[in-house]
């Protein structure tokens, strides 16, 4: 894998080069078609929810359809790995997630995270907790962990794919309690709550996907990893407040398009999905989501996204993470 050095300079040069004559003829020219948007997690999940709303004001703002399709599996890759050999016309973008600029430092991918793509705009970071059915015996954090620990290699706990975010993140809570459990990983929220409903698991690690259920009575929510508690559930406290040092997890992400985009397209594209972005119809999504807004422009995101990149590169060597 590089490192980076050109290969950074020509990241953040692709977001930042938004020359006016180009974007003035992209505008007139672009999009002239429907632009597909790549989800790279089951249908029904959080960020399923939030991309198709997102999907639906990007559509209104372009004056043409911006469709949503998902790409499940593989750590949430697919979706980056098919923008990175597309065309860089601007009709296909993807959802760039945490896991797809991390696992290139553990297994071999089919594309680089430093080179193969044109950041557009970052958009949001996701409220993670645990989960656990509303009538488990497990009415806090302290009371699951207490009965982990006195019946070793019996708990399952479940997240949303393997080597992802809350995946690292369980490792990381067994890791410091020193408890055996086993990690269960699903191709996204949406596969994950039937298998905690029925029984076939006693935890689950996910997003905000599951809050109506929630508040249905159905789950109940054990921490959360945010820096401060979620309004809407203020009674859960974070993995701060637990004592856990350190642990703040919202896995932020954002957009992206293949790599050699002209600039002018990236600015019509950044412009577009910035307003919808702020459109209200997305903003409520977010909101029902317990997700804040943090919007970053092209050349941010691309300086974000490079900081990001190292900072994993450097984790998975220090942890000596692999997968498999």
């Amino acid at each position: 894998m590089r490192r980076h050095g050109p290969s950074r300079r020509a990241l953040l040069g692709a977001a930042s080069a938004l020359a006016l004559p180009a974007l003035a003829r992209a505008q007139t020219q672009f999009p002239d078609r429907p632009i597909t948007l790549l989800v790279p997690f089951t249908p029904g999940g959080a960020t399923d929810v939030q991309m198709r709303a997102l999907a639906e004001a990007a559509s209104r703002a372009f004056g043409q359809t911006v469709v949503t399709e998902n790409r499940p599996g593989a750590g949430s890759t697919l979706g980056a790995a098919a923008v990175a050999r597309a065309k860089p016309d601007g009709y296909l973008v993807a959802q760039m997630t945490m896991p797809a600029l991390r696992l290139p430092f553990m297994q071999r991918m089919p594309y680089d995270p430093r080179r193969d793509f044109t950041p557009i705009l970052h958009l949001t970071g996701y409220t993670f907790g645990v989960l656990v059915r509303a009538d488990s015996p497990w009415k806090t954090w302290q009371e699951l962990v207490a009965d982990a620990r006195t019946r070793p290699g019996t708990h399952r706990w479940g997240n949303t794919g393997a080597n992802g975010t809350p995946h690292l993140a369980m490792m990381e809570l067994a890791g410091r309690e020193k408890l055996e459990v086993e990690h269960i990983p699903f191709r996204g929220e949406s596969d994950a709550y039937p298998a905690l409903l029925g029984g076939h698991i006693e935890a689950q690690a996910a997003g905000t996907g599951g809050a109506q259920m929630v508040v249905d009575g159905q789950l109940r929510f054990l921490n959360f990893w945010t820096r401060e508690r979620v309004p809407r559930f203020p009674e859960v406290p974070t993995l701060l407040e637990l004592g856990y040092q350190g642990m703040v997890i919202t896995s932020p992400y954002g957009l992206v398009a293949p790599a050699g985009l002209d600039p002018g397209i990236l600015g019509v594209l950044h412009e577009g999905f910035r307003k919808a972005l702020f459109d209200p119809s997305h903003l409520a999504v977010l909101a029902r989501l317990d997700q804040p807004v943090e919007y970053l422009n092209s050349t941010d995101y691309a300086r974000i996204m490079a900081e990001t990149i190292d900072a994993e590169e450097a984790m998975v060597k220090r942890l000596g993470l692999k997968t498999g």
